[in-house]
């Protein structure tokens, strides 16, 4: 009895034991599972900032400790994708389809990556899968379509554009996309059926009267042609292309002051642009404003030295401008070239009589004349008055120059891993929000410092290793920096372990973490902060600031878009507005509180509030641009569009320039 007895209570020990080593290996998966995910967040908070290498170190820590997970390879792909890594981006994904085959996502991020390295092909496939997974993604079936074109699969092309014109009837889209299959394949009356169909369904379809545009132009019609980009470009008024080719419909028409604001407007948006400097100049000379012409033409030939025609009318420029050893310099060079260039022998003997090289002169056009004794046959006539930039006969020296045919505007690939600078750029939207941070960007604007007192007298306390500053643009730290602040993060953590008292330990954790992209961790901080101190504003601010950066890293940028918030966003904007109030109520004058609260109210879509918000803004400071920018914006969301574009002409005033962008948008729709 007693050795069975003894058996019972060691075999309960050994359960015992054994329930107890379960337990404790339970609890270690679970505390892993809690730090990868919080890890895997981090690396995400840190994507949507833009820190890619402190985004790509996180989902490394992640796919080290459970490799097995698809979710950290298809971001770590993404991160490199924004990089423009596509060959490294596409292997992460791979791995991420490895581990997880039925997420449309990982297709469609692969195939933009195959895109960018011309394979188009095989991105072809990976649309098919993403679109087999979700048959109602259009930014899928369109890319498949574009990839079908690239690749002169047109009858594929033709198919998929029917599945989604079925899928789609009402959308523009489609039927443009069918018309440039007709162009492609030399079709033109019935591409213009197409494009009828497009403009029957949405007359404001900027890419439909784009492509109608390059038909009439091409066919002569100059005056339907630039009506038609007027529409063109009332829909798409940053597309460089669409003003030099309506400046060219406008010469043609004798309007040369239409052609030369086009070809302004054309070169502000895309500096670079050879057609509108190279006819920019032409224009200027015309109406004598050469040093400005000569600035064109030094530029066409800094990108294409043996532009023969460029330089013959550079050499022109300097002769009028008293320049005579350069403009000989320059017609040489070209009489070089050609050598049976007459009037270029003709221009530099007059030259040359003006300097007193009368031999010189008699030389050039003894050439000449011999050459009209001759009578040579084949002598080249000049018709019309432009010619293609592909001719470049110098007796065309002074013709504008158009494209060798007036090329389709090409549809462009839809991607939702598109950066938030991209989205900034095509939507209309409010300026960021004002934050704490080390890290501001040297672009600031020269004529608005954001500076508050409170700030000023924290920095001086010396509790923060590094300035604290107000910005709306911030920088990403660097690797080096990141890892300070990991290494700061465990020393005040040490110290905190016997001091738990010190508010300023608290904010200055807060900020390492905020750096780190660790929210959860800073929040709490920041809670702490608070209780131990609750009339420091700087505290209540950064956590208002922390509470909104959570919610937008798995969101767009504050815009017109902005989708809709679900109830658990709601409260924490809440939180974040009875944090900014309480900031208003320690510092009355905090106008950079009262502009975030502003911020908030647009993406909650109460407009009223917002308005009321930035004009308490412009009361505690009349000359706040970006108040007067964001409120412009909302009264035009609002549809309000006097107040909006007074508002955005006061802040172009105050320096934010491309204020005047929205405002020669919006002017045109009055």
């Amino acid at each position: 009895m007693r050795g069975c007895c003894r058996r019972h209570t060691d075999g309960r020990m050994w359960h015992m034991l054994l329930s107890c080593v379960v337990v404790i290996l339970f609890s270690h998966s679970l505390c892993a599972q809690i730090n990868t995910d919080r890890v895997m967040l981090m690396g995400r908070n840190a994507l949507y900032y833009e820190d890619y290498v402190l985004s790509i170190q996180r989902f490394n820590q992640v796919i080290n400790a459970k490799p097995f997970l698809a979710e950290p390879y298809f971001y770590r792909g993404l991160a490199k994708f924004y990089l423009e890594d596509y060959k490294g981006a596409e292997q992460d994904v791979t791995s991420a389809i490895e581990r997880n085959p039925y997420t449309e996502n990982h297709y469609s991020l692969r195939a933009i990556c195959l895109i960018n390295q011309k394979a188009y092909e095989r991105a072809e496939q990976d649309y098919k899968r993403a679109v087999a997974i979700n048959p109602l993604n259009q930014g899928s079936w369109h890319n498949m379509v574009l990839c079908q074109m690239e690749q002169k699969a047109y009858e594929r092309a033709d198919s998929s554009l029917d599945v989604m014109l079925r899928q789609w009837p009402k959308e523009a889209e489609g039927y443009t996309m069918k018309a440039q299959v007709r162009f492609a394949v030399e079709d033109t009356a019935k591409a213009e059926e197409w494009l009828d169909r497009a403009l029957e369904v949405n007359p404001h379809e900027g890419s439909a009267w784009s492509m109608k545009a390059m038909v009439t132009l091409n066919r002569g019609d100059y005056k339907d042609g630039e009506e038609q980009l007027d529409k063109a470009i009332l829909q798409m008024p940053r597309n460089a292309s669409l003003f030099v080719n309506r400046a060219l419909a406008r010469y043609h028409q004798q309007n040369l002051r239409g052609a030369m604001s086009d070809y302004d407007a054309a070169l502000e948006l895309e500096p670079g642009n050879y057609l509108g400097h190279f006819n920019r100049g032409l224009l200027r000379a015309q109406v004598g404003d050469d040093n400005r012409a000569i600035e064109d033409f030094n530029f066409v030939l800094e990108q294409e030295p043996d532009n023969m025609i460029a330089l013959y009318n550079r050499a022109l420029l300097l002769d009028q401008t008293g320049d005579y050893k350069g403009a000989i310099r320059d017609i040489s060079a070209v009489i070089q070239e050609y050598p049976e260039f007459w009037t270029g022998y003709q221009t530099r003997a007059a030259i040359r009589r003006k300097i007193g090289d009368a031999y010189g002169a008699e030389r050039d056009e003894f050439k000449v004349l011999k050459a009209e004794m001759e009578k040579r046959t084949g002598t080249y006539k000049s018709t019309g008055k432009t010619r293609k930039k592909s001719e470049r006969n110098p007796e065309d020296y002074n013709k504008l120059v158009e494209e060798d045919t007036h090329e389709l505007d090409k549809e462009e690939y839809t991607s939702e891993y598109r950066g938030r600078v991209q989205n900034k750029e095509t939507e209309i939207a409010c300026l960021d929000s004002y934050v704490f941070t080390y890290y501001k960007s040297n672009s600031q604007m020269a004529h608005f410092i954001p500076f508050h007192k409170s700030v000023d007298d924290f920095n001086k306390t010396g509790q923060l290793p590094l300035p604290l500053y107000i910005s709306n643009v911030e920088t990403n730290a660097s690797e080096e920096r990141l890892n300070q602040h990991v290494e700061d993060i465990a020393a005040v953590t040490e110290v905190l372990s016997d001091s738990p008292e010190t508010t300023g330990l608290y904010l200055r954790r807060a900020m390492d973490y905020y750096h780190t992209r660790d929210f959860d961790a800073c929040l709490v901080d920041l809670d702490r902060a608070v209780v131990l101190q609750p009339m420091v504003s700087l505290s209540y601010f950064l956590r208002a600031q922390v509470r909104c950066a959570q919610q937008q890293a798995s969101s767009l940028t504050l815009s017109a878009q902005a989708q809709t918030l679900s109830a658990d966003e709601r409260i924490a904007y809440g939180k974040a507005l009875d944090d900014l109030a309480k900031v208003l109520e320690l510092e009355p004058d905090m106008a950079f509180a009262q502009y975030n609260m502003g911020n908030i109210y647009v993406r909650l879509h109460e407009y009223d509030k917002a308005i009321a918000a930035y004009t308490r803004v412009l009361e505690i400071d009349s000359r706040f641009p970006d108040a007067y920018y964001n409120r412009g914006v909302v009264h035009l969301l609002d549809g309000h569009l006097e107040k909006g574009l007074a508002d955005l002409s006061q802040a172009g005033e105050y320096g934010l320039y491309s204020a005047y962008n929205l405002i020669k948008r919006f002017s045109k729709a009055k």
